[in-house]
């Protein structure tokens, strides 16, 4: 199996052989469940479905419930299907996954959803200086953007322009993340430096390809 469904609980940091500190997030991998198999002649493609996390079953919808059901599960909250897998590695349904799939010192991918900050202006979100002077009659214009295009010609505003807008809450792949260090017993990963998202985000890690 190529990954997991995990929640990130925060940062930490481990030494490693030659004495260096190195800051590792601290990732809950597991257990994840088998939910569902997806193959070639009856979905057109072949995935495997992996859920994580409990959920009450009065918070679960009829369809869901009777989803979890089918693979003898109790109902999740987070659900994934995996695409990259080895092959022969044929998986059934209710199998559980933990961290043991992962080795020490091997690399992975993390998939998370940044923090989100709301609406910001071109100063935060996109680092514009400002007029940085009040003198010669500038008033309220140093965090203001400026001119965006001329009038008549295109008069309109080009898609990309750099403008005030929302900012953060998008899905961040941190690729080529070393695992430091495995707690079997309590299904934790850490790995080498940080992972997008705030602490009890869930995060999918993947086996660097």
């Amino acid at each position: 199996m190529s990954g997991l469904i995990g929640r990130k609980l925060g940062m930490t940091s481990v030494f490693d052989a030659d004495g260096k500190n190195i800051p590792c997030t601290v990732i809950e991998a597991g257990p994840c469940y088998v939910t569902q198999v997806k193959t070639l002649e009856n979905d057109g493609y072949e995935a495997i479905q992996l859920a994580f996390d409990d959920k009450k079953e009065k918070h679960t919808t009829n369809a869901l419930r009777k989803h979890f059901e089918k693979a003898g599960v109790t109902p999740k909250k987070a659900v994934k299907e995996f695409t990259r897998f080895e092959a022969g590695s044929r998986k059934t349904y209710g199998e559980e996954l933990r961290v043991d799939i992962f080795v020490e010192g091997e690399y992975v991918d993390v998939v998370g959803r940044s923090k989100g900050k709301g609406f910001q202006g071109v100063v935060r979100r996109h680092g514009f200086r400002g007029v940085n002077d009040q003198t010669h009659g500038q008033h309220n214009r140093m965090r203001a953007p400026g001119s965006i295009g001329a009038s008549s010609y295109p008069s309109r505003v080009f898609k990309g322009m750099r403008m005030g807008g929302r900012m953060g809450n998008d899905r961040v792949k941190m690729i080529n993340l070393q695992i430091m260090k495995i707690i079997l017993e309590k299904n934790l990963i850490l790995v080498k430096g940080a992972v997008p998202g705030p602490k009890g985000s869930y995060v999918i890690i993947e086996r660097w390809s």
